[in-house]
């Protein structure tokens, strides 16, 4: 089959320079996707993975806390693509107030990243549909706080953006002139919606990331947004019913590859090597997703066994271990917030866990001290480490 440019080049005129802005043609690809025997077979297992995944949400003995962690990693694999340092455990003690060991606009960044696809997910709850204005309002609470803040939150661009490099002329790839924008958008937002022609929503979802990551509709967040739609657009169409589904960690494993392969579609039209990329990376990730979930439900009940051989104390010390899955590095103060139990049981419950090799203590201090639920930590962990600082 002949390939061609997915769209066209318009010269532009910006910071004192000429450059080759690419505006992409709309969805669905021209010509039409060759599905090989191979390609079909590869879609076939990434919609299995998805169901696997799926029927874990309804195994998990408590789907919300399993989802409440779950979303910060991705949260913060998300924003290390886009060169942000911030850890899980940076994140966990932003979220209680204490100092996290890295500049605070990066970990900031990663919660609004929380916040984004906590609203996002209420907003498709509500009822509004996957559209212009949804992502506009997800952007708006992406942008809200630190860095970004200044790029117009909430608002497609108006000026001129480029991919890497320091002006349009040395950069990797020039999206469409701001005038654009809102067209190429109109016209991803009806294919969302089954126009022209109807789309499977696993195929929907890979040529949908593509589209938004040429057209970055954005002054800044793209790269983000662009990956929180696969999530949404899954839960939208109910493939699932929980967000349990995060490509970031795929995508960064691979980055290199995964830029390779979204120039080439542009270029080319070769949207088959992309999409057998984004099989394999729905069945690795659906897959890790499920190991987690079992993972984190075998820590759970080794624990609780743990505790309950206690005895009298198992109760309040059962109620902790609890609070601790929602917020496995927290302080005395926080659990007895969210427990309602006295601080000295809270701190006998604490020393039970310390003494069963449960619970250790990050801090050596009387006061404020930071507790870990070491092997909770570790399970959601995997993937996230950040280099030595």
């Amino acid at each position: 089959m002949k390939r061609k440019l997915q769209g066209h080049y318009v010269t532009i005129s910006t910071v004192g320079e000429k450059a080759q802005a690419f505006v992409p043609a709309p969805l669905p690809p021209s010509p039409s996707i060759e599905w090989t025997p191979e390609l079909r077979s590869k879609f076939d297992q990434a919609l299995l993975a998805l169901g696997r995944l799926d029927s874990v949400s309804m195994l998990l003995p408590d789907t919300s806390l399993f989802l409440y962690m779950y979303v910060r990693k991705e949260a913060v694999l998300s924003s290390m693509i886009e060169g942000t340092q911030s850890s899980f455990s940076d994140l966990l003690m932003f979220e209680l107030d204490q100092e996290p060991g890295v500049p605070l606009d990066d970990v900031r960044e990663v919660s609004n990243y929380v916040s984004a696809l906590d609203h996002g997910l209420h907003l498709l709850d509500k009822g509004l549909p996957l559209s212009l204005r949804l992502f506009k309002e997800i952007h708006g609470v992406l942008l809200a706080k630190g860095r970004g803040s200044n790029q117009t939150p909430g608002e497609f661009r108006h000026s001129q953006n480029w991919i890497g490099g320091t002006r349009p002329g040395n950069s990797a790839f020039v999206p469409p002139p701001a005038e654009d924008v809102l067209e190429c958008m109109g016209k991803l937002e009806l294919f969302l919606h089954d126009q022209p022609e109807t789309t499977p929503v696993l195929l929907k979802a890979a040529l949908t990331h593509v589209q938004f990551e040429t057209i970055h509709p954005f002054l800044d967040g793209n790269g983000r947004l662009g990956r929180m739609l696969i999530t949404l657009l899954l839960c939208d169409q109910k493939v699932l019913r929980q967000p349990m589904l995060y490509l970031s960690l795929y995508f960064k494993t691979h980055r290199q590859y995964y830029y390779e392969l979204l120039n080439t579609v542009r270029l080319t039209g070769d949207w088959e090597a992309w999409l057998d990329f984004f099989a394999d990376a729905v069945i690795v990730t659906a897959t890790q997703a499920v190991e987690t979930a079992q993972q984190l439900l075998d820590l759970s009940n080794q624990d609780r066994d743990k505790i309950i051989g206690l005895g009298r104390a198992a109760t309040s010390t059962l109620q902790i271990h609890r609070a601790l899955m929602e917020h496995p590095i927290t302080t005395s103060g926080w659990l007895v917030g969210k427990t309602g139990i006295t601080p000295a049981t809270v701190n006998k419950a604490l020393s039970h866990l310390g003494q069963l090799g449960i619970v250790r203590e990050l801090t050596n201090r009387k006061r404020n001290r930071l507790f870990s639920y070491t092997g909770y930590v570790e399970i959601m962990s995997k993937g996230t480490e950040l280099p030595d600082r």
